[in-house]
C-alpha cells in the first residue's frame, strides 16, 4: 500500500510539472527564433543546417513541440509552427518572449537555489549589469496596460514637467512625449547601458531628456507636475522607502501627482505567482521585498501626499498603479 501511495504521489508531481514544458519549449523557441524558422513547413535537417544548431537536440525540441501543440507535423517529415499568435515573436521585435527569458534565466534558477541558500544562510547577488537589459524589456510589457492610466494624468494639463524615475529603455516617455508634445519629459536611469538605449529611442523627440543618474545622488534643478516611478520599489531597502517618498514629495509642485506602478504583496494571502515573485526578490542580498498596500498608504501619508486610489494593472502578477497628490501650500 505504501508503494502504491508513493507511485500516486509521483504521478501527481509529474502531472503538475507538465505546464512547465510549455514555458520551457517557448523559451527555447524564442531564444533561437525557431518558431519563425518553422513558420512555413520545413524539415528538421534544413533548420539545423540553416541555424547551425545540433540536429538531434532540435529533433527532441520538435517532438515536445508537436506533443504540446506548439508545432504541427506535416507530410514528408516537415513541421510548421502552430498558432503563431500564442507564441513569442522573434527576438528582434517587441515580444512577450522576454518574460520567458527573465523567468527561465533569473526567476527559476534563483528559486531552485533555495535549498543551498537556506542551508548556507547566504543569498545570491543580483547582477544588474548582466540582467538590466532583460528586466527593462520586461517592464516595457506593462506599457500597453499601464500607459492609458498614466496618460489620463497628463490630459488634465498638457503642458507639464514630467519626471520618470528609473525610466528603463524609455518606452513610457517616448509614447507619452509623442502624445503630449507640449509637455517636457525627463527620465533618469541608473544603468548606463539601459540609459543609452533610452537616449537612442527618444533622440528624435525635442521634449525628452534622458540622464544616467543614481536616484539618491540626483538633485533636479526644478520641480515637477507629475512623477512616474515604475517597478522601482523592490530595488529600495525597506528602511529607505519612507525617505524615497519624502524625497519625491519635495520634487513635486503643489497639486502635483506621484504615480507608482508596482507589484504588491499580500503576505500569505497572495496569489501563488505573487508569492513566488516575492520569494525571488528575497533570494538576492541586494533586492528587497514587495511592498504591501498598508505600507504604500503609510509612506504616502507621512510624505504629506494624499492617496488618490489604487487600480489594478495586471491581476495575475498583482501589479497595481497607486497615485498620490501633493496638497497645495496655499
Amino acid at each position: 500500500m505504501i508503494d502504491v501511495m508513493k507511485m500516486l504521489k509521483a504521478r501527481m508531481w509529474m502531472k503538475r510539472n507538465v505546464p512547465f514544458l510549455y514555458s520551457w519549449h517557448a523559451y527555447v523557441g524564442y531564444e533561437l527564433d525557431l518558431f519563425k524558422a518553422f513558420e512555413r513547413g520545413v524539415s528538421i535537417e534544413d533548420v539545423a543546417d540553416a541555424y547551425q544548431i545540433d540536429e538531434q537536440l532540435l529533433k527532441q525540441w520538435v517532438n515536445v513541440g508537436v506533443s504540446i501543440g506548439h508545432l504541427k507535423a506535416m507530410s514528408r517529415s516537415r513541421y510548421r509552427t502552430g498558432s503563431m499568435w500564442k507564441l513569442p515573436r522573434p527576438k528582434n521585435e517587441s515580444t512577450s518572449g522576454v518574460i520567458l527569458k527573465e523567468m527561465m534565466e533569473l526567476h527559476i534558477p534563483s528559486l531552485l537555489n533555495y535549498p543551498d541558500m537556506m542551508r548556507e544562510k547566504k543569498r545570491n547577488h543580483f547582477d544588474s549589469d548582466k540582467h538590466a537589459d532583460t528586466v527593462a524589456k520586461t517592464s516595457r510589457l506593462l506599457e500597453v496596460i499601464a500607459l492609458p492610466k498614466m496618460a489620463k494624468l497628463l490630459k488634465q494639463n498638457e503642458e507639464q514637467h514630467v519626471l520618470d524615475i528609473g525610466c528603463g529603455e524609455g518606452g513610457y516617455i517616448k509614447r507619452l512625449a509623442e502624445r503630449f508634445p507640449k509637455s517636457h519629459f525627463l527620465g533618469i536611469e541608473v544603468s548606463e547601458t539601459v540609459a543609452k538605449n533610452a537616449q537612442k529611442l527618444t533622440e528624435s523627440l525635442d521634449n525628452v531628456k534622458i540622464e544616467q543618474a543614481d536616484l539618491w545622488e540626483y538633485e533636479p534643478d526644478k520641480k515637477f507636475d507629475t512623477i512616474f516611478m515604475n517597478n522601482i520599489i523592490h530595488y529600495i531597502p525597506g528602511e529607505q522607502r519612507q525617505d524615497l517618498f519624502n524625497r519625491l514629495s519635495k520634487w513635486l509642485n503643489d497639486d502635483g501627482v506621484l504615480s507608482v506602478v508596482t507589484p504588491i504583496s499580500g503576505g500569505q494571502s497572495s496569489p501563488p505567482f505573487v508569492a513566488a515573485f516575492d520569494s525571488f526578490f528575497h533570494s538576492f542580498e541586494n533586492l528587497h521585498s514587495l511592498p504591501e498596500k498598508e505600507e504604500l498608504a503609510e509612506w504616502g501619508e507621512k510624505a504629506e501626499l494624499t492617496n488618490l486610489g489604487i487600480q489594478t494593472v495586471i491581476r495575475e502578477g498583482s501589479w497595481y498603479i497607486v497615485q498620490y497628490k501633493k496638497a497645495s501650500s496655499n
